[in-house]
């Protein structure tokens, strides 16, 4: 019994979050960036960590600040590297843990760029291409590996600084109008 309240309880925050996705994919950012919020608090910072990835994971393209995007994405990666096979293997959509990194990664290289902060870009792509391989052949794969590419190719043409220092790019709530990061998935 007690199996199923835990089931009941995953299936009904999962459909929380992506009833919020939806919103968000239906144009209204800033009430699904409130209503994102409202679920974090629930979830907790030691929440269950398939929640706080996702949820993080789609916060992060609410936000009008980099810097702010940067900080949820860092928050999603956090909460994969405390997923098991496991856990993930719970949610109905499951997919393999490592299968996630690819598109953390290149979320986060994509707000370095947004930073105007290549080197860590560069450091991220890295990490994405080495991961590559854990991605379907399907299309959302196909999406991940294509933005790789193209953000790889955008930050070849970015000068390298001297760590910690930013270049002259974008700032605050720039993003050039240009999506950098992998398509997402739907919940």
């Amino acid at each position: 019994m007690t199996g199923q309240r835990e089931q009941a309880a995953e299936d009904a925050m999962m459909s929380r979050i992506g009833q919020v996705v939806m919103l968000h994919h239906a144009g209204d950012r800033e009430e699904a960036r409130e209503r994102y919020l409202g679920l974090w608090s629930e979830i907790g910072e030691d929440g269950d960590p398939l929640h706080r990835c996702t949820l993080a994971h789609y916060m992060a393209d609410t936000q009008d600040d980099p810097d702010d995007e940067l900080a949820w994405d860092l928050r999603a990666l956090s909460a994969a590297e405390g997923l098991t096979e496991d856990r993930l293997a719970q949610h109905e959509q499951s997919l393999a843990v490592r299968a996630l990194y690819p598109s953390l990664h290149l979320n986060l290289a994509a707000d370095y760029v947004k930073l105007s902060r290549p080197e860590a870009a560069r450091t991220h792509l890295a990490l994405a291409r080495a991961v590559v391989g854990a991605l379907g052949d399907d299309g959302y794969g196909d999406g991940v590996r294509a933005a790789i590419t193209r953000l790889e190719q955008r930050v070849a043409g970015m000068p390298t600084l001297p760590s910690g220092e930013r270049g002259p790019g974008p700032r605050r709530g720039s993003t050039g109008g240009e999506a950098l990061g992998p398509p997402r998935r739907s919940s």
